[in-house]
């Protein structure tokens, strides 16, 4: 009987070829998989939005109120409240309404169909180029979303200075100065905010959906 050696048993041991747990056709539909429930996510993640706005608008349609703010600063620069004044100011507001819905809804229909239109079992290219599109599309929403701010913000700077000529209002270089630096101050804290929300909300299946994007890469230069 040949005699025991533990150090070859160790070292036959350690020369075996380790199977792996999972092959790349496994690992494959499970990306994809996951890539496919990240997706799902931010698509419902949108649906909420605009299912929040609508309701939120409608409910201030209905009540026929709007916020006092934007009438109290208007009334420190010296403009004269009137029944034209608010309703102009109002059709601006349903304007603003109705175009973020607009905005939000059209997204909605693209991150739908974008999702509809992902398979598991799908060619392995084509659904790299399926996640990049939708990566796409996300920042798309989030950059439109940031730019609609800008807009708004710019659309009633506009209206303020068109109520003050109507109203042959004249201001101060001091009243200027701090109208502009509150409009700055204000918009710059909302972009800010919308930023910050997107990041957190958005930004961390975006995130996760890259790290699978990254690992399919990879599987498909290991087949090239």
């Amino acid at each position: 009987m040949p005699e025991f050696d533990l150090d070859n048993f160790k070292k036959t041991w350690q020369e075996q070829p380790v199977q792996p747990k999972y092959n790349d056709t496994e690992i494959l539909k499970m990306l994809n998989r996951k890539s496919r429930n990240y997706m799902k996510y931010i698509f419902w993640i949108s649906v909420a939005e605009f299912l929040f706005f609508s309701i939120f608008g409608l409910f201030y349609i209905v009540q026929s109120k709007q916020s006092n703010s934007f009438m109290s600063i208007l009334a420190r620069l010296g403009v004269q409240k009137n029944a034209q004044l608010e309703s102009d100011l109002e059709i601006i507001y349903l304007i603003i309404k109705l175009v973020s819905l607009a905005v939000t809804g059209y997204f909605v229909i693209k991150f739908y169909q974008n999702y509809r239109k992902i398979k598991i079992e799908e060619d392995l290219k084509e659904f790299i180029l399926r996640i990049i599109k939708f990566k796409k599309t996300v920042n798309a929403f989030i950059l439109i979303n940031i730019i609609l701010v800008v807009s708004f913000t710019m659309i009633l700077t506009f209206f303020v200075f068109y109520v003050l000529k109507s109203q042959n209002i004249t201001l101060s270089n001091s009243s200027i100065t701090g109208f502009a630096i509150g409009l700055i101050i204000s918009t710059s804290l909302c972009i800010i905010l919308l930023w910050t929300y997107y990041r957190l909300v958005y930004g961390i299946l975006i995130k996760r959906l890259d790290k699978n994007l990254k690992q399919l890469k990879n599987i498909e230069a290991q087949e090239i």
